[in-house]
């Protein structure tokens, strides 16, 4: 579900705020923040970007089609009764 160099990198970045000499810390943390971050992140129950913009594009066609039947019941309700 996530990009696994973006998760990477988040955890480089985590560390690099560690100080140089808590090396041995540092390297245990970047081992172990990967999956902490993963795990949160699956826990959030969050989408992908292109899940999204799928959902966005069935969400348009939808409200497009409900707006031609609208359309059409005014128009068949605007004639008189056959």
């Amino acid at each position: 579900m996530f990009d696994l160099k973006n998760l990477e990198a988040a955890a480089e970045r985590l560390a690099a705020l560690l100080p140089d000499d808590a090396r041995v810390l540092r390297d245990e943390f970047k081992a172990s923040a990967k999956p902490v971050i993963e795990s949160m992140l699956n826990r959030m129950d969050l989408v992908t970007r292109e899940e999204f913009d799928a959902q966005s594009r069935v969400l348009a066609a939808t409200r497009a089609r409900l707006e031609a039947l609208e359309a059409a019941l005014a128009e068949l309700e605007r004639k008189p009764g056959d």
